[in-house]
């Protein structure tokens, strides 16, 4: 079930109305009591109300002044998926229910403000991005997967929840089953779509970084794994190339080393990283690598960090976690970045590629025909990374993703040629 994509929002003091393009249905909010309803009544609009152009709901969320609607009101069109438009969110705003504020005191208005500035600047951060008849956050295979019914489910229901940034906003909307195409789960990350030409040959290249909700925290402050085994900067990468109709994906995930560990700043240009002993640390990992389990299949942990130094120690209870777990979907393997690669030796990236190639081959990638038939699945992942899981990560993971592509680009043409 796709949802709305261009929407008018006509406000009067009472309420909110929100009117889709095609007019079968509209949204009212109540300003007064916060009931939402939904009604057909092409009339419920009054000539008095102030229009405007929006182009999606993120949802309603309550500060001290009382409920506030977040809207869309700038976007910029990414691409397009096969026939889905992917955008990405540029400018939206946040309208207060109540008409004035002068039921607050001087004390609650001064913290509702500072309130309401947070929840601007996070929507004011680059890296929103939605499709209205698309699920941006699941992976190709993971739609292939999936049941008849799970298409006909709305796309709130269907997303990815690591992956659904404003889904405590949308609870309003999404407790009434009516009102699901007004509810539009938004991702935070990245999506490149471009088209490239390579000997004559037109293929579209499309990169999506989903960037999970929970845990996350700015780097330093926010390290390591919860006891539920959520991780810091957890982001899941897929890699798309459509050629003729025939699709190819590959996928890798990154994040926080999962033990329970800390790097709080201070005066040192590179804090002491610290385990956190008062914790059970196999909690979280294992719940963690479950998760990775489940979703992805057979663990290839890639970790980059020094091997020597103070960040030996979070290694050394990474690689103690692994091996007390003696699981077989898990394979641990530690690369020393900065030791192997010293003095610019990028080249030597290539030694970590030839010890990993046998089980790139086994992984392989999803890949589908023209007809929309499964070739092959991905079965596995590389989980990469290093103290921030950016630099050093970005960097190996590049190189996994060039060599994917090479293969990818290679078996799509010759498929076709047969």
């Amino acid at each position: 079930m796709s949802i709305h994509e261009s929407l008018r929002l006509c406000t009067t003091s009472e309420v909110f109305y929100v009117v889709p393009a095609d007019g079968s249905e509209i949204l009212e909010v109540d300003r007064t009591s916060g009931e939402l309803r939904l009604t057909r009544n092409v009339n419920a609009v009054p000539p008095s109300a102030a229009v405007r152009q929006i182009y999606g709901l993120i949802g309603i969320i309550r500060l001290i002044a009382g409920p506030y609607l977040i809207v869309i009101t700038g976007r910029e069109r990414v691409g397009s998926i096969g026939e889905h438009g992917v955008w990405r969110v540029t400018d939206t705003d946040i309208i207060a229910f109540a008409r004035s504020v002068r039921h607050l005191s001087e004390v609650q208005n001064r913290h509702n403000d500072m309130y309401l500035s947070m929840v601007r600047t996070v929507f004011q951060t680059v890296g929103f991005y939605w499709s209205a008849t698309y699920d941006v956050t699941h992976t190709l295979q993971r739609l292939q997967n999936t049941t008849p019914e799970f298409k006909f489910l709305p796309l709130h229901e269907r997303a990815d929840q690591r992956f659904v940034w404003n889904r405590h906003l949308l609870q309003d909307i999404v407790s009434q089953p009516e009102l699901s195409r007004f509810a539009l789960p938004v991702m935070h990350g990245f999506v490149s779509i471009s088209h490239s030409v390579v000997n004559q040959k037109e293929f579209q290249l499309v990169l999506i970084s989903r960037r999970s909700c929970y845990r996350a925290g700015v780097r330093y402050y926010c390290r390591g794994v919860d006891s539920e085994g959520h991780v810091a900067n957890s982001v899941e990468t897929e890699q798309i190339v459509i050629y003729q109709g025939m699709k190819a994906s590959f996928v890798q995930t990154r994040g926080s080393i999962p033990v329970p560990w800390s790097q709080r700043p201070n005066l040192s240009y590179k804090p002491r990283p610290k385990i956190n002993t008062l914790s059970t640390p196999s909690i979280g990992f294992e719940r963690h690598f479950d998760t990775q389990i489940a979703i992805y299949g057979k663990q290839i942990a890639i970790n980059l960090i020094n091997q020597k130094g103070v960040e030996r120690a979070v290694g050394d209870e990474f690689m103690r976690q692994i091996s007390a777990s003696n699981n077989a979907m898990i394979r641990y393997h530690p690369f020393d970045f900065h030791h192997e690669c010293k003095n610019m030796q990028w080249q030597r990236l290539s030694i970590l590629l030839g010890q990993l190639a046998e089980e790139r081959e086994k992984q392989k990638y999803f890949l589908s025909d023209q007809s929309g038939g499964v070739v092959q699945h991905q079965d596995g992942v590389m989980r990469s990374n290093c103290m921030d899981s950016l630099d050093r990560t970005n960097v190996v993971q590049g190189l996994f993703a060039k060599a994917s592509l090479q293969e990818q680009l290679e078996v799509c043409t010759q498929s076709l040629l047969r």
